[in-house]
Parts: C-alpha cells; sequence; structure tokens
C-alpha cells in the first residue's frame, strides 16, 4: 500500500497492531464475563467496572469491523481521507480499550471480591498486564504516525462511501447499495443512529433478560433505554472522531440538541454505573427498587442534557 499524504506503511502498522489488541482484549473480555466460573473470581465483575467491560466487549469490534472494511477499499479514490479517517478511528478503539483497562485495574487496586480470588483471577491479571503493554505498545506507534488532521466538514470521501464503492463490485449489491441510499442516510444519520442502537439494544436486552429470567416490564423497558442511549452515544462520538458518516450542515438548533441529547446518554451510562454512590449521596436508603432506579439514572440524563442545552442556546443568542 503506498505512502499517501504523511501516513503508509507506519500507520498501517499501527492500525494492524492496534486491531491485533482489540482481538486480545476481546478475547480475554469474553472469557471473564461468559464463562461463569472465571466471572465469579473476576475483580472487575460488578459495576461500576463491568459497565466499562460490558460495553467495550460491543463497542471495540464495531470499531474494528469498521477499521478491517475500509482495508477492502483502500485504492479508491479519496486515500487521504481515508487514512486520515482510519488513524482516528483507530485512536478511538485504542482509547475505549485503555478507558476499560484502567477500569478494571481500579477494581484490582480497590481489592474488589478478593475473598473470591484464586487462579484464575491470576490468569486474568495476566491478561491484564499483556494487553496494557500491547496497548502501550500501539499507543506510543499512533503516537509517531503523522497526526490525522482535517475534520468532517472537510473530508470528501467516508466510510459511507467506500460502502457503495465495494458493493458496486458485487453483482448481487449493486443494484441495492447505490448513491442515493447514501445521501439519505447522511441526511437521516441521527435517526440511522437510533435505529440501529435500538436494534443492538433490542438484542442484548432480550437475551440478558432471558438468561437472567427478568419478568418486569418496567426493568426491562429501562434497559432497552439505558442500551439505546449507550450506543447512540457511542454512534455519534465515534462518527465525529472517524468520520465514517460525512453529514451535510445542519442548523444550529439541531446541533444544540444533538449535543444536549448526546451528553444526557452519556450521563445515564455514568448513573447507571455509580448509581449506588450517587444514590447515597442523596441521602435515601439502599437502590433496590427498579422505580427508584430508573428516575435515578434517566433523571440524571435528562437533568444532563437540559443543563447542556441552556449555555449553549443562551452563546448562539449572544452571537446572532
Amino acid at each position: 500500500m503506498e505512502r499517501r499524504d504523511g501516513t503508509g506503511r507506519a500507520a498501517l502498522t499501527a492500525i494492524w497492531a492496534a486491531l491485533s489488541t482489540a482481538g486480545l482484549f476481546e478475547v480475554l473480555s469474553m472469557l471473564e464475563s461468559q464463562d461463569k466460573t472465571v466471572r465469579a473470581t473476576s475483580p472487575w465483575q460488578d459495576d461500576p467496572y463491568d459497565v466499562f467491560v460490558s460495553f467495550a466487549i460491543f463497542a471495540v469490534p464495531m470499531l474494528a469491523g469498521v477499521i478491517v472494511l475500509r482495508m477492502f477499499a483502500w485504492r479508491a479514490p479519496g486515500g487521504p481521507d481515508r487514512a486520515h479517517q482510519m488513524l482516528r478511528a483507530t485512536w478511538a478503539m485504542t482509547a475505549l480499550v485503555w478507558v476499560t483497562l484502567i477500569a478494571e485495574w481500579a477494581a484490582v487496586i480497590g481489592g474488589a471480591h478478593a475473598s473470591a480470588w484464586n487462579r484464575w483471577t491470576a490468569v486474568l491479571m495476566g491478561g491484564l498486564v499483556v494487553t496494557c503493554a500491547a496497548a502501550l505498545v500501539v499507543t506510543v506507534l499512533l503516537v509517531r504516525c503523522r497526526r490525522p488532521r482535517g475534520s468532517a466538514a472537510r473530508w470528501r470521501h467516508d466510510w459511507l462511501g467506500d460502502v457503495v464503492w465495494i458493493c458496486r463490485r458485487m453483482p448481487v449489491l449493486r443494484r441495492w447499495v447505490t448513491d442515493g441510499n447514501a445521501v439519505w442516510v447522511r441526511r437521516h444519520t441521527m435517526g440511522v443512529f437510533v435505529g440501529l442502537s435500538a436494534l443492538v439494544a433490542i438484542g442484548l436486552v432480550g437475551a440478558l433478560a432471558g438468561g437472567e429470567g427478568w419478568t418486569d416490564p418496567l426493568l426491562i423497558a429501562w434497559a432497552l433505554v439505558v442500551e439505546t442511549a449507550a450506543y447512540v452515544a457511542f454512534c455519534w462520538i465515534s462518527n465525529l472522531v472517524g468520520g465514517f458518516i460525512t453529514r451535510p450542515p445542519r442548523s444550529a438548533a439541531r446541533c444544540i440538541a444533538e449535543v444536549s441529547v448526546i451528553v444526557g446518554c452519556v450521563a445515564v451510562q455514568l448513573a447507571v454505573a455509580f448509581r449506588d454512590a450517587l444514590w447515597s449521596v442523596l441521602g435515601a436508603e439502599e437502590l433496590t427498587s427498579v422505580p427508584s432506579l430508573v428516575v435515578l439514572t434517566l433523571g440524571a440524563g435528562l437533568v444532563c442534557g437540559a443543563v447542556t442545552a441552556v449555555p449553549l442556546i443562551a452563546y448562539r443568542r449572544r452571537v446572532a
């Protein structure tokens, strides 16, 4: 693959190293979360640590898949944009891995579930050390690459365009995936993010409810909202970083609304992770009821979203 706009062999080395590290991270995360025997000895089996692990298990492969997909369109028009976006997406994936690793180290340092630690715990900690070392190497490689430049407003090519380019070379898909479809997606990007996030949430919550034997409709509905909010925020932020879908200009009011929604979605996740601590700060007794959980977490999201919107609206009026 040829060198383009300051990216080349070094960039590809960093990207492939990041993908390998993501694969290692995913294998260890699946082991520690899906095997009941191993999970029972994990220091990070409960919240707030488990929130980060559970999210990263699905988010990291999504980013890795997008990065790998773009490899198939490497020689398509728009090489410099593609290289910059792939590096930025790799940074985002690596940052997500680091956040999860830090949460796991916090559980170890805090001695969470220390009474249950055994040989499997030692294996998990060993895997944690190895993954941290690999992530550190990836970070150094990314830093040594030429820093990705540009923004979504200036990029002329994106991941969506690459999908169309790839599908045109497949007889079965060329009639169904067209430039017109891509234009529609760009105009309705936020709606597409919400729809895809809801589908992912339905699958995850359905599997969780079946496995845990949930029967409370309010609990299931709350979980659907929380999971959907998590992936809406993930899609919006990762697209902002990686430029997967280049969006047309939007009104200031719409931008403010989107930012407020994303802040609210992130606040919901943090409230879920630290719900017990937040509940104790409010001076209440132990959090045990589902209605209280719903009000606490979703209320935190609504408040944070509203608080974010107020200064943005005031700033817009001042500069108008």
